[in-house]
């Protein structure tokens, strides 16, 4: 969809779009399609310098690493540096860990905590200290902090703490102009998730989850951000469930998912 100025004038981070084509840089174009002045930031330089490139005078950028605090400091820092503020901040880092309960390390619980939830709460500080005339916080989440999905529990629970995280944010800094909500995906078609769309049957298994009948695309997110973004919205708190309606359903269990496949595979080889 085109860009309509929704945003024009609008000082927009977009953290964790460091990487090609991903979520975070496909919401930090929409917003400049939609007039912001977008700084896109990462641990990586690559791809957040060839945004800046692509946006003469609407692009900026800068390192950052979610779980360091002295990062997410400098990152706010940078921005008012090189946009004199902060309207719109967007967390769109993760990490899609799919472990076992039992066979999940304490190295695997300690990394997922500092880049699900420690992380995310400094940075939420770093950019209400710096949204001055206030502004919009969107972390993006996942349906699975709401609906199961095997092998997923210590990503579901970190992306779920955040999203109580964005609920306290909403509630203390509201009289400041700030509003704070989450977005939860389901399964988006992502540079992440490319390799397992190859797998035969994989996808099948999860479409009868989705009343839309497709799963969701970044550029259903991206919507979504500017929506929330914008000066229409009236609305804190919340977790917009941005899924198909894969929430009214459930994502399919493992074993469901390991028949859709067989039988994929079966016919390939039929």
């Amino acid at each position: 969809m085109a860009g309509q100025g929704r945003l024009e004038g609008k000082r927009a981070i977009v953290l964790g779009a460091a990487g090609k084509d991903n979520m975070g840089q496909v919401i930090a174009r929409r917003l400049v399609a939609e007039g912001a002045i977008v700084l896109v930031a990462g641990r990586k330089p690559e791809y957040l310098e060839q945004f800046v490139a692509a946006h003469p005078g609407q692009g900026f950028m800068a390192l950052c690493d979610i779980t360091s605090r002295a990062d997410n400091k400098s990152l706010a820092a940078a921005a008012l540096a090189q946009m004199g503020g902060v309207d719109i901040a967007v967390n769109a880092t993760g990490w899609g860990l799919l472990k076992p309960f039992l066979d999940t390390t304490e190295d695997e619980i300690q990394r997922i905590s500092d880049l699900q939830f420690k992380g995310p709460y400094m940075f939420f500080q770093a950019m209400i200290e710096a949204m001055r005339e206030g502004g919009s916080i969107v972390q993006i989440s996942s349906a699975t902090a709401t609906i199961m999905l095997n092998d997923h529990a210590a990503y579901m629970g970190t992306k779920a703490g955040t999203d109580h995280v964005i609920r306290c944010i909403a509630n203390e800094f509201g009289a400041q102009g700030i509003r704070a909500n989450s977005i939860s995906p389901g399964l988006t078609e992502t540079p992440m998730t490319a390799e397992a769309a190859q797998t035969p049957g994989l996808w099948e298994a999860f479409l009868p989850s989705y009343p839309l009948g497709r799963v969701g695309t970044a550029e259903d997110i991206a919507a979504a951000v500017v929506w929330l973004a914008s000066d229409e919205c009236f609305m804190t708190g919340q977790n917009l469930q941005v899924n198909g309606g894969l929430t009214l359903r459930r994502n399919p269990w493992k074993e469901e998912i390991a028949a859709s496949v067989a039988a994929a595979i079966g016919a390939q080889d039929g």
